[in-house]
């Protein structure tokens, strides 16, 4: 399984690494970041760990005063303390299940929204597929989507720090929006991913329409200098299993989990799990948008792991990202791809474990969008090492992607061996794993 290379890259970095990794490989995350008995919401980003760590650093909101520091149990409570205190250093405490649909769908529907009635306007057979859908009740569904966006959506300011306490803390049905500030910290948080109450159908998407919805769970737009650590992303009680189907197609409710767009820049993502989703996570939205994101989305990911993950893990635009030390366990069903190479994209993937299932090849962890060369090495599925660039061009001639990203990542405070990724994850990556 064009194993050639693998054994040899992985000896170089072991050597270079080799002190280290031994010595971090015995104690928590936390621990290793050299933080000692402080409070988990004092904790910085390590030296060296990922993209976020270059030029200055992250520190959230480690110098907090008393003043600054918050301990909410609601989500009104929530977004009332992000919004207090402008950009001073402030530490966020998260209590339990903080949840920002409390009201239901019902809440936030315009007088005279009536989805039967929507549905009956819109069906194909009346409506067609050839023209976006207009009239009274796409009005009253786009007003209701408006009530239910300024409800769910938190801003994070800069110089701010967001942690979870104890194993249980997390949000439900509200989207984390990092928009245009810089230093900011997101951790040991369960984050459910936000149900659209009211997707758009358009008819013109695809030969037989589609239902589109907006909410990730995490926003990371224009921002710099994030680390997002020991969360756990996920569709948790609405997979998309459960979504009924609407004029043959699934009501989807769900958009992403995390998304890095529009000029967003040096984002460290460690130690967290990504689960039971379809788009995941994405690095730079438009292959239009140059302007902003080319030299930018410079994003670190590592020790995460993607469980049941149907694509986009990440998908990748214009970003130098480095993606190492990640595990990804591949569904049986529905499986399309890992490791999306996009638009002008320069992606380092090394040294990632990948559980993939019967019937699902390995060529298909790499899926070329647009002409880009992407780094692969070192990289283990099911316990053997794979050329996942040799297997790809192989098994997806019509698809041939090009070796060689165009630069070395030197961000990087502990390397794993691969085959110990699964043990090592499953019991301290995610949500109340952090010590």
């Amino acid at each position: 399984m064009h194993a050639r290379r693998c054994h040899a890259r992985i000896m170089i970095t072991t050597s270079l690494a080799a002190s280290t990794a031994l010595v971090l490989s015995l104690t928590s995350p936390a621990a290793a970041a050299g933080t000692g008995a402080r409070e988990t919401g004092r904790q910085t980003l390590p030296a060296g760990d990922g993209w976020a760590s270059a030029d200055g650093g992250t520190t959230g909101g480690a110098g907090a005063g008393a003043d600054h520091v918050y301990t909410v149990s609601t989500w009104d409570a929530f977004r009332a303390a992000l919004a207090a205190g402008g950009d001073a250093p402030k530490l966020i405490r998260v209590v339990g299940t903080l949840d920002a649909t409390v009201g239901g769908c019902a809440s936030f529907e315009a007088p005279g929204y009536d989805f039967a009635r929507y549905l009956a306007d819109y069906d194909p057979a009346v409506w067609g597929y050839d023209k976006p859908v207009s009239g009274p009740q796409e009005d009253l569904r786009a007003a209701s989507a408006k009530n239910q966006d300024k409800a769910i959506k938190a801003y994070v300011p800069a110089n701010t720090t967001i942690v979870g306490v104890g194993p249980d803390a997390g949000i439900t049905g509200g989207s984390l929006q990092i928009r245009g500030v810089d230093n900011v910290i997101v951790r040991n948080l369960t984050l459910e991913s936000p149900l659209d109450c009211f997707p758009q159908w358009d008819p013109t998407d695809g030969a037989t329409g589609a239902w589109n919805s907006e909410y990730d769970a995490m926003v990371v737009y224009g921002s710099t200098h994030v680390w997002v650590d020991h969360n756990t992303f996920t569709d948790g009680r609405y997979p998309d299993s459960s979504l009924p189907r609407h004029y043959g197609e699934i009501y989807q409710q769900h958009d992403g989990e995390l998304d890095i767009v529009r000029g967003a820049d040096l984002v460290t993502a460690s130690w967290n799990v990504f689960a039971d989703h379809d788009k995941t996570l994405m690095i730079g939205n438009s292959d239009s948008a140059g302007a902003t994101d080319r030299g930018r989305l410079r994003v670190t990911l590592h020790h995460n792991v993607f469980k049941n993950v149907v694509e986009r893990a990440p998908r990748v635009r214009f970003g130098k990202v480095d993606a190492y030390n990640n595990h990804y366990v591949v569904p049986a069903q529905g499986y399309a791809y890992s490791f999306g190479i996009g638009a002008e994209s320069q992606l380092v993937a090394e040294k990632n474990a990948f559980t993939l299932p019967a019937g699902v090849g390995a060529g298909r962890i790499l899926k070329k969008w647009k002409e880009a060369p992407v780094t692969v090495a070192g990289n283990y599925v099911n316990g053997r090492c794979v050329d996942l660039l040799a297997v790809h061009n192989a098994e997806v001639p019509g698809e041939v992607l090009q070796p060689g990203a165009g630069w070395t990542p030197t961000l990087r405070t502990r390397v794993d061996d691969p085959r110990a990724l699964p043990g090592l994850l499953s019991h301290r990556a995610g949500a109340g794993t952090l010590r």
